[in-house]
């Protein structure tokens, strides 16, 4: 019990009160798009999401309790068993949105790139922390160890095609590295690499509809009633919300009146119903908080007690980070579409339950930053 008390009290409350604060946000912001259609499905999500929220907590709890050095070894196991999923999605996965990346096990629907997603920071960072290189001129092998661990779910994931998820794995593997202390070198030399692959990778393992989104993302009105629809209703909503917005469930917005996707308004495309509903002063406290929440992590991540806690937390800010930027940036036209939650904001039940999983990996990294005997 004095053990449980000592943790409390180590706890950073700011990063638990921010994720409460963005979590019950995206219910009522979920409840805006969606409160006002005939399927009682999409009407509901909100509740659906509020009851995955619950489980969330316990998962947080319990990673932010759970001392983080145990992660070292289940990061193997956590990595083998995203990747295999992968495998299983290439021959057993649902297709949504053009991509094959869901799994359907009857009770639950989730995207295995999550998984491999956190098996990749873990495994990343056990291997800098399980492995002192003395000599600098030695880290260009785990730089190549640490790029074989994120290719095999990579690969998967461009396969698929999902677009989005694969874009997360650069930022996490480059800031992961740099947290590691990676020579600025290698970190350089692989941004040039990304820099001339890419545009290859463009051309021959994205879909047409994929290229489409990027013709589009150039230009908004090359196919204003086709692909870029979507983009074109979001700049509208958002403009439309003004300095202030509608106001909560406020008749006569594109959200109410269907302009955008029914399917996508309540998670890839929430936060123009943010725009919309509660004005450009929405939007910015929005931004603002996950600013604030970013900081936090960063600051544990600056405060870690090794190499291992803050490797790990680095890597959990470039997910966070990446997604806010990515998914904000498609629906302002700043960058292309590619189908990434807003997280803790967005629906998507497994997808809250994972984030806040990691947030609770932060937490404990805060918690555990001195030995527990060592009292307060």
């Amino acid at each position: 019990m004095q053990t449980l008390v000592i943790k409390l009290t180590r706890m950073n409350w700011l990063l638990f009160l921010l994720m409460v604060a963005l979590s019950v946000f995206g219910f009522v912001c979920i409840y805006s798009a969606t409160w006002m259609r005939e399927n009682e499905y999409l009407s509901s999500s909100w509740e659906r999401q509020l009851n995955w929220f619950w489980i969330g907590l316990v998962a947080y709890f319990t990673m932010a309790f759970v001392p983080y050095r145990w992660l070292k070894y289940l990061a193997l196991p956590t990595y083998l068993i995203g990747v295999i999923l992968l495998v299983v999605v290439h021959f057993k996965g649902e297709v949504a949105s053009g991509a094959r990346s869901w799994l359907d096990l009857g009770f639950i629907t989730f995207q295995p790139s999550q998984i491999a997603l956190f098996g990749v920071i873990l495994l990343i960072a056990a291997a800098f922390s399980f492995w002192k290189v003395p000599l600098k001129k030695w880290q260009f092998l785990q730089v190549i160890i640490a790029g074989v661990i994120v290719s095999a779910p990579l690969i998967l994931i461009i396969e698929q095609p999902d677009l989005g998820s694969a874009m997360v794995l650069g930022p996490v593997f480059i800031f992961m590295l740099f947290a590691a202390g990676v020579q600025k070198r290698y970190l350089i030399t692989m941004l040039l690499a990304a820099a001339i692959v890419i545009p290859i990778g463009v051309n021959f393992f994205l879909k047409d509809y994929q290229k489409d989104r990027l013709l589009v993302f150039l230009d908004p009105e090359l196919d204003p009633q086709g692909a870029g629809w979507t983009i074109n209703q979001s700049l509208t909503a958002i403009g439309s919300g003004g300095m202030y917005g509608k106001g909560f469930r406020a008749e006569g917005t594109l959200t109410e009146l269907g302009f955008l996707p029914k399917t996508v308004i309540h998670n890839d495309f929430i936060f123009p119903v943010i725009a919309e509903t509660f004005g450009f002063v929405g939007g910015a406290a929005l931004i603002a908080l996950f600013a604030l929440l970013l900081i936090t992590v960063v600051y544990i991540a600056q405060r870690a007690a090794d190499d291992f806690g803050a490797v790990v937390t680095t890597g959990i800010a470039a997910v966070l980070f990446t997604h806010v930027f990515i998914n904000i940036g498609m629906t302002n036209g700043l960058t292309p579409i590619t189908g990434l939650p807003l997280p803790l904001i967005s629906y998507g039940g497994t997808f809250m339950l994972i984030i806040m999983g990691m947030l609770g990996v932060v937490q404990s990294v805060a918690v555990h930053r001195r030995p527990i005997d060592a009292g307060r």
